[in-house]
């Protein structure tokens, strides 16, 4: 009996989509949860596998990490095969978080967001335009004008189905409508676009063996600088403070971001609101109160 051909790899474990991908034998396997495992190769490289279930968020996984690598400043695993179903990486050895390597980090962030994007929302080289944040879907949209495409692309389309699932009450959607329509004063000074990680959470920031600041998980797109920033302050980064005293040092960023922090933290709020539920939600609506009122 001929074996049908599986290109998308559904039948497919671990190991197997890591011979299929590299190209190399593999000695053995480790889950580490039920859609990541560490695979080690013939001659004893270790990497990471990965299964997503939507070919989308693959390859846009995939295409993120590649456009960060090409920009030669902040440091990622290297890709070494993807499809529809399975991104195998390198793997980053686990370090501790140190002052220094955060500072390196602060700097070579600021590199990253200043190698910049053809536009806001302008996807990877290759990337879909239906990516993901998280598990959350992403649209890439491109646009020329940072608070009207932050509005339509990032920030609205979350509010709207945060209240189609009753997350957001109707009557508090008001207030964050109120803060996209007052964006462009809100917003500060007109930067360029940014090349953003997209999702850049404590949990996506791996302080290596190597004393060196390893991303991963990127959603990836063309975006304002301060969003990154955001992000960070929101779900905490070990040495934050040196992060953005290297960041400053390197690309000092404009009068009064800290007062923007909580309009930035709008979309990841927004986000977790939509996948986790009213806790986010009720936080999205403080940000939003305290933008409106400055």
């Amino acid at each position: 009996m001929t074996a049908t051909p599986d290109p998308a790899g559904i039948g497919d474990g671990p190991g197997a989509a890591a011979a299929r991908l590299t190209g190399r034998p593999v000695t053995g396997e480790r889950a580490m949860s039920g859609a990541l495992a560490e695979v080690t190769l013939d001659g004893g490289q270790v990497v990471m596998v990965k299964r997503g279930d939507d070919p989308g968020a693959v390859a846009a996984e995939a295409a993120g990490l590649r456009w960060l690598a090409d920009s030669g400043t902040v440091r990622v695993p290297v890709v070494h095969g993807d499809d529809a179903r399975w991104l195998v990486t390198d793997r980053v050895p686990a370090g501790r978080a140190s002052a220094r390597a955060a500072a390196r980090f602060g700097r070579d962030l600021a590199a990253l967001h200043a190698s910049g994007a053809p536009a806001f929302g302008a996807p990877p080289p290759g990337g879909p335009e239906d990516a993901y944040i998280g598990l959350a879907p992403m649209r890439n949209v491109t646009g020329g004008d940072w608070p009207r495409w932050y509005a339509e692309h990032r920030v609205l389309p979350y509010l709207r189905r945060a209240v189609d699932d009753g997350t957001v009450h109707a009557a508090e959607a008001a207030t964050i409508e109120r803060v996209c329509e007052r964006l462009p004063a809100l917003a500060g000074p007109a930067e360029p676009p940014a090349r953003l990680h997209g999702d850049l959470w404590n949990g996506n920031v791996l302080w290596g063996a190597d004393e060196q600041v390893w991303l991963i998980d990127p959603a990836a797109h063309g975006g304002h600088r301060e969003t990154d920033l955001a992000m960070l302050h929101l779900f905490g980064c070990p040495h934050l403070d040196r992060v953005l005293e290297g960041y400053q040092e390197a690309s000092p960023l404009a009068e009064g971001w800290a007062d923007r922090v909580g309009l930035h933290q709008l979309f990841p709020l927004l986000v977790h609101a939509v996948l986790f539920g009213r806790g986010y939600a009720e936080q999205a609506l403080a940000a939003a109160r305290t933008a409106l009122a400055r």
